[in-house]
């Protein structure tokens, strides 16, 4: 609620002066009055329900100068409508499975790393198409652009090594997200691909790929995942020794992430830990903010009848209660 001309609330000062003045004039009233030698036995008297009405019309006339004021005062009950436009975006991760993502250069390892950052990016998206493409030796949608964002995270939870075979096909990787997104209608299509290797498989070339998504108007933004060492730790399951291991050579092609993503208006970042990678998908979250107008309607509805309405209601009441309800005087 609202109030269109609250300056009428000071109007209110006036309630402490007038019961100064109703004081001032009970106690200047003069009763008639008869001497008694003892008036212990009057102290028993409970006196009946018409001596406590006495005051009854001073208390309806407070209350409906209060409630006057109020709806002078123009009480309004406010509506507020919103409406939002929203324009998405559709965005396609692409994130490489083979089984060097088992490097523990990042904590626990590469791939369940990747898993928790792509987690949060999707989770801070509202209105955008996210859709899910993995590759190794091949690649294969695993979730369409959608907005059916638990559907996108139970399937994230899922991935892992061996649900292709071995490799690093990267181009084809590149080639099927393109594929999904060259009909789109957003006005804003993305890529987002993650690799920690170099290209060994796969029938399409990653420049090819790239060149595809520049044709079809496509953004592909490029994460190189690995230490910036030579090497990194990788476990070997021994089933007499356990868990060991030993250092593979890290091999990102980082002049071609770069080329493709410089050829279709994007970006290429490397990752080296937890961090940075983390940073990675903050920064192209930040990049790729979907663009939304929202414009508010705001309706006003009177609501001071109901107080104007028992001011008056008062008034009269408190008029009857003096002039014949508890009436103390003769006329």
């Amino acid at each position: 609620m609202i109030w269109d001309n609250p300056a009428w609330f000071w109007a209110l000062l006036v309630i402490p002066v007038i019961l100064w003045m109703q004081y001032r004039y009970y106690r200047r009233r003069q009763m008639a009055y008869m001497t008694y030698s003892d008036t212990s036995d009057l102290d028993i008297l409970t006196g009946n329900w018409r001596s406590y009405g006495v005051f009854a019309g001073f208390f309806f006339q407070i209350i409906a100068i209060i409630l006057i004021i109020t709806a002078l005062a123009r009480p309004q009950d406010e509506q507020v409508y919103s409406e939002r436009h929203v324009e998405g975006i559709d965005i396609i991760l692409v994130l490489d499975i083979s089984s060097s993502m088992l490097a523990e250069d990042m904590q626990p390892n590469r791939l369940i790393a990747v898993k928790d950052v792509a987690s949060r990016f999707i989770d801070n998206r509202v209105s955008d198409r996210i859709g899910l493409v993995i590759f190794a030796r091949e690649s294969f949608t695993l979730v369409p652009p959608t907005l059916d964002y638990n559907l996108l995270q139970t399937q994230l939870a899922l991935v892992d090594l061996g649900m292709v075979r071995d490799g690093t096909a990267i181009g084809m990787g590149l080639a099927t997200a393109v594929n999904r997104l060259r009909n789109s209608d957003a006005e804003s299509r993305v890529i987002i691909l993650l690799t920690d290797g170099e290209n060994n498989a796969g029938e399409i070339d990653p420049f090819t790929a790239g060149e595809l998504a520049a044709t079809f108007g496509l953004r592909v933004y490029t994460i190189g995942a690995s230490t910036d060492a030579r090497t990194a730790p990788y476990p070997v399951r021994d089933p007499i020794r356990g868990t060991r291991y030993h250092d593979i050579r890290v091999e990102i092609d980082e002049e071609m992430m770069r080329t493709i993503a410089e050829t279709t208006g994007g970006r290429y970042f490397r990752a080296t830990d937890n961090q940075s990678l983390e940073e990675v998908y903050d920064e192209i979250d930040a990049m790729e903010q979907s663009a939304f107008e929202e414009v508010t309607y705001s309706e006003y509805a009177d609501a001071y009848h109901s107080y104007l309405a028992w001011g008056m209601i008062l008034l009269v009441l408190s008029f009857a209660c003096e002039r014949w309800f508890f009436r103390t005087e003769l006329s």
